[in-house]
Formats: C-alpha cells, structure tokens, sequence
C-alpha cells in the first residue's frame, strides 16, 4: 500500500495522536456538551492533521504555508478551548498539563514546517 508524504511527516502523527487524545477526553465531558465543547474540539483537532495533509498536497509554497497556518491557528484554537475546559473542571491540570506539551511539540514542528516551504 502506497504512503503519502503527509503520513510521513512526525508532526501530522503527532497531530493525529492529539486527535485521539482528544477524542478520548472529551468522551467524558457533560453530555450536555455533546454540541458544544466536545464537537468543537473535535472538529478543530481534526482540522489541524488535515490541514497539514492538504499543506502537503499543495504544488506551491505559498499554498502549502498557507494550510500549515491554519493547522497552527487551529492548534491555537485547540489549546484555548482545552483551557476553558479545565476552568469548567472538565479537564484536569494534568491532563492539561500533557495536552500543553503536546501542543507546544506540534506547534514547534509546525513553524519549522511552515518555514521550511516559505525559504524556498
């Protein structure tokens, strides 16, 4: 079976295990939630591993910078609303504190990504 370049790159894995994670903790938010904070952080995670897929996809730098932009912001929006969740006590300081770094590691692969396709 044939792997693409996405699949490759160890910050879309990193990315995509998040995504789990994600999954995982917001499977015991407030059921309540279902519409609310658990499909937003659900749908914004995804959206960083497929901005980077579609990054990837792209045939100019430009286009690719683009998409690892908003894989970033969308990281950024991520961490905002996981910091709302501790404040509801949905999530706990050590859950977040691990989501944190996990997001610093993605957020640091992602610039360096971002800037390896914008210098050429």
């Amino acid at each position: 079976m044939h792997t693409y370049s996405f699949e490759k790159l160890e910050v879309w894995q990193l990315a995509k295990k998040l995504v789990v994670r994600i999954y995982k903790i917001t499977s015991q938010f407030p059921v309540e939630e279902k519409y609310g904070l658990v499909s937003q952080l659900r749908r914004v995670s995804v959206s960083i591993c497929s901005n980077l897929a579609e990054g990837s996809g792209r045939s100019t730098p430009k286009d690719q910078g683009n998409f690892y932009n908003n894989a970033y912001s969308s990281l950024m929006e991520v961490l905002n609303q996981l910091l709302i969740s501790q404040d509801l006590n949905w999530i706990t300081a050590n859950d977040l504190g691990s989501l944190r770094t996990d997001i610093e590691l993605i957020s640091s692969k992602i610039n360096s990504l971002r800037k390896s396709v914008l210098i050429k």
